[in-house]
């Protein structure tokens, strides 16, 4: 049986923090996916970057990009989840078409509001849940159509991401996930 986890969380929580310290801790397993971190300027946030665990890197969202879509006051770059997203979603990374095999883990932080509005890694999200493979997700505790459904099943572990549990969570985690 597939291990598949939410990390929910509030924004500031360390969500981001506990999936990228995973990542490191399974750098033997080999790992798919992408984290994102915030882009700050002066000291206020002006965006946010995504990059691959493979390295790659790009700006998903920022308040210089014009949209649509338009997520708050940022604008979103659409075509970073198709050149990075979605490709590092498979197996080998950069294959969209092909789904990771099973004992393969997919990493993703996160299925917020800005990477579920391109509708192709909404599908690929749902064919990951679907398949004979490790998922790891991060979540926000606001509500929405997809990450509500995932929330709701039971065959997905939903643990709360709080700044007093960040720090231990990933150790917790990468001793599941390094079973046999």
């Amino acid at each position: 049986m597939p291990t598949r986890i939410l990390l929910e969380g509030r924004p500031g929580s360390g969500k981001t923090t506990a999936i990228r310290r995973l990542a490191e801790l399974l750098h033997a397993r080999r790992a798919t996916g992408f984290t994102t971190q915030e882009i700050r300027e002066g000291g206020t946030r002006v965006g946010f970057a995504l990059e691959t665990l493979a390295g790659r890197r790009a700006v998903l969202a920022h308040v210089d990009l014009p949209g649509p879509p338009r997520v708050g006051r940022y604008g979103v770059d659409l075509e970073v989840m198709e050149r990075l997203a979605l490709p590092s979603l498979s197996w080998p990374p950069a294959t969209p078409t092909a789904t990771p095999p099973p004992g393969r883990l997919v990493l993703i932080d996160e299925l917020g509001k800005m990477e579920l509005a391109h509708r192709p890694f909404q599908d690929a999200v749902r064919a990951l849940f679907a398949a004979d493979i490790d998922v790891v997700a991060t979540v926000q505790a606001q509500h929405g159509p997809l990450t509500d459904a995932l929330k709701r099943r039971t065959d997905i572990e939903l643990l709360r991401v709080t700044p007093a549990n960040r720090d231990t969570l990933p150790e917790r985690l990468a001793a599941r996930l390094e079973r046999p």
